[in-house]
């Protein structure tokens, strides 16, 4: 296998979410390379309506890491007491990923960085009207590819990050927070930094039990295929 080819295989296998990050500052220099990468994305009708607020302010990161962990801590005790997760809760590292949640919620100010992708109603045409967005598959289609991108160039500086929503419940406490408009949507947070951990190797289903040929539920075979 071409070397370039396995290192990009190799940044894919290891972006598991990161919430444990080092205090070390991430150079500028890093975050706009990692942000033009962004950029690189498809985005329906090509109107690339994405923005991207990035913070290290300590006072925004402080207002916006007591926000999150309200937000959170709702979202916490509407699962636990709903169940809402018994499908879940009993596979392995379910626990440990929890608490690792948890922790990162309750540290987020001490996250070197916080970017918020944003997605700008007024660029995604019949997909919004009047600031609100009526076709969000659509729409986050726009932006989700972006955020991959930028997460796996962040991989490949280094730098760990997760996706996550759980600030939706508070999102116009933190669009207000970072001065951001009332027509620009607040998609993503991505929490990024140097992590504490060494990266490793994610555990995912193989591809045999989500992979189908032609129709549902035929194999897909996958033995003996080739690595070239």
């Amino acid at each position: 296998m071409d070397g370039a080819l396995q290192a990009v295989l190799d940044t894919m296998r290891t972006l598991g979410s990161v919430r444990h990050f080092r205090p070390d500052p991430v150079p500028l220099d890093v975050l706009c390379a990692i942000l033009e990468a962004a950029t690189w994305a498809p985005s329906a009708r090509n109107a690339q309506p994405w923005f991207f607020v990035v913070v290290q302010d300590r006072q925004r990161k402080a207002a916006i890491g007591e926000l999150y962990l309200k937000a959170w801590r709702v979202a916490q005790s509407y699962t636990e007491g709903s169940g809402a997760d018994r499908d879940i809760d009993g596979r392995p590292g379910y626990r440990g990923m929890i608490r690792a949640v948890d922790d990162l919620a309750a540290h987020m100010s001490e996250t070197p960085v916080i970017i918020l992708a944003c997605l700008d109603t007024t660029q995604l045409g019949p997909m919004a009207q009047h600031g609100n967005i009526i076709a969000p598959q659509s729409a986050y289609a726009s932006i989700f590819p972006a955020v991959q991108n930028l997460m796996l160039a962040a991989r490949s500086y280094g730098l760990g990050s997760t996706l996550t929503t759980v600030y939706s419940a508070v999102e116009d406490d933190i669009r207000r927070a970072c001065k951001i408009p009332a027509h620009v949507h607040i998609a993503a947070l991505i929490p990024l930094g140097y992590p504490s951990r060494p990266f490793r190797h994610v555990k995912r289903k193989p591809v045999d039990e989500v992979a189908f040929l032609d129709c549902w539920g035929t194999p897909l075979p996958t033995r003996g295929r080739s690595s070239k």
